[in-house]
């Protein structure tokens, strides 16, 4: 079914897959693929905007939309866009902070304080604060911030969404603590950069 094909799957087991099924060409970057009548994806929220990109060839972007709305899910990734580029920069060799990442990623409107962060790997704050400073090379709270920041960039330059929903939907809740840490990430507010995503667009 799948030899010949374009396939995606998590960049964890890309280099596997790809390995055992030489005649499968796997993607280790894409969220998800369509290729043919054959859709594959990257993880559990790659899955979630798969279904969004199904909805959207079968029923319009509208219906997606608010369906992405409704389960307070970000619409829409484009399938080919990278597998969370801020994880990839924050690689771990240690497993369990590798799945934190991912974790972190999908759950970004909770309050992701260290506290939860080490209950989630079942680790004492201020260990889990040490080690995973050593092992992804930055704070928690910072690698927070950058995965919720790239999370509203995306939401900012691809969708129609009020830049206060963005702000709830990333974690952020308010609109000008999200527009700081713009300023201090893209050296532009989330306004400009999304007329300027429109401008090059057009």
């Amino acid at each position: 079914m799948l030899d010949g094909r374009r396939v995606t799957t998590h960049w964890q087991q890309a280099s596997a897959m790809a390995a055992q099924f030489p005649k499968i060409r796997v993607s280790a970057d894409a969220i998800h693929i369509h290729d043919g009548p054959v859709w594959t994806s990257a993880g559990i929220s790659a899955g979630i905007d798969m279904a969004l990109a199904l909805i959207t060839e079968d029923l319009g972007a509208d219906i997606a939309r608010h369906t992405a709305q409704q389960m307070v899910v970000f619409y829409h990734r484009p399938g080919g866009q990278s597998q969370f580029s801020a994880l990839l920069e924050m690689t771990s060799p240690q497993e369990r902070f590798a799945d934190l990442l991912g974790w972190i990623r999908s759950n970004l409107i909770q309050r992701l304080t260290v506290d939860v962060l080490a209950s989630q790997v079942g680790m004492s704050s201020r260990n889990f604060s040490r080690s995973f400073r050593v092992a992804v090379g930055m704070s928690p709270a910072k690698a927070v911030e950058r995965l919720r920041l790239e999370a509203a960039r995306e939401q900012v330059e691809n969708s129609t969404l009020p830049i206060e929903v963005v702000a709830v939907m990333t974690g952020f809740h308010d609109p000008e603590r999200m527009r700081r840490a713009f300023l201090r990430e893209f050296h532009q507010p989330p306004q400009a950069i999304r007329r300027n995503a429109a401008a090059e667009a057009a």
